[in-house]
């Protein structure tokens, strides 16, 4: 496959380049320029990225970073089963505990969301970090409502990350999670706060918390640039003047966002539901919960 000519894959992380040191130099660097591709496409175009993972793959497949990173690759094109092969092939490689959540969230594209929550229960959960344990929870949170058991899946993601203030990596996506699991149980009022509680937190737009928040006020975004063939008075307006028009679907004048939530004190958190977060620490069998 091509590579881009300002690809040196001198921009590979500085651990994967170590790990790419026990091949031979031309070979080292044909495998990290593939990684950079995969790094670089992920996102936008998971099947590009697809495939350049397997291109490093054939020429480094005893090199566990190569193992991970087509892992990954695999699982953004929702290949279940090949990411799965993959993270435990590395895995192996390595001993590391660090892909566990994703691996379990690989049981749950697969079909298998009791194989998850096995996996949300397993020793090697303590050995995670707190990211890796909010992930954990995440996935499941995910397999419970994959199992339709919506009220184990908000259970489970009551926790004191959840009712912390403090404003984390993982925050977003965790009120997120909450918010979408109440709305999906027809809580509908402690879902619009949390997801307020969420679009305060995505600094970086990781979600769609905003356009969720949105539709449950009833704005809906409209581009006027779109011509009325009925009205050319439109056509004397400025492109900035026109650019994007904020319709509300309930009421005859626009509704605004309110741009930030106030910070969820103890409080606040137990009137949205959260009256036992501290007992919401394991998970075992019958809740579902992740020790964090």
């Amino acid at each position: 496959m091509p590579i881009p000519d300002d690809v040196t894959g001198e921009e590979i992380d500085k651990d994967v380049k170590q790990e790419l040191q026990s091949l031979p130099k031309g070979l080292a660097e044909d495998v990290s320029r593939n990684l950079v591709m995969v790094a670089r496409l992920i996102d936008e175009d998971p099947e590009g990225a697809y495939g350049y993972s397997r291109v490093a793959l054939r020429l480094a497949s005893r090199v566990a970073a190569v193992r991970e990173a087509a892992g990954f690759a695999a699982y953004a094109s929702q290949k279940y089963s090949e990411a799965l092969a993959e993270f435990r092939a590395a895995r192996r490689m390595t001993g590391n505990v660090d892909l566990w959540p994703v691996m379990a969230d690989c049981e749950r594209g697969l079909g298998r969301p009791e194989k998850a929550l096995d996996m949300a229960g397993a020793p090697e959960v303590q050995k995670l970090d707190k990211a890796g344990q909010v992930e954990m929870r995440l996935v499941a949170a995910g397999a419970r409502r994959d199992m339709d058991q919506l009220d184990a899946a908000i259970v489970t993601l009551q926790s004191p990350e959840l009712a912390s203030n403090s404003v984390q990596p993982w925050t977003a996506r965790l009120r997120y999670a909450y918010a979408d699991a109440l709305l999906a149980a027809g809580r509908e009022g402690e879902a619009r706060e949390w997801f307020a509680k969420a679009v305060e937190s995505d600094k970086d737009g990781s979600t769609d918390a905003s356009d969720r928040l949105a539709e449950l006020d009833g704005v809906e975004f409209v581009d006027a640039l779109v011509e009325d063939d009925g009205d050319s008075d439109h056509d004397s307006e400025s492109d900035s003047d026109r650019d994007v028009e904020v319709v509300n679907s309930e009421a005859p004048e626009a509704k605004s966002v309110p741009e930030t939530e106030p910070e969820p004190t103890e409080d606040s958190v137990d009137d949205d539901g959260l009256d036992d977060v501290d007992d919401v620490d394991d998970m075992d069998g019958d809740e579902g919960d992740l020790k964090s």
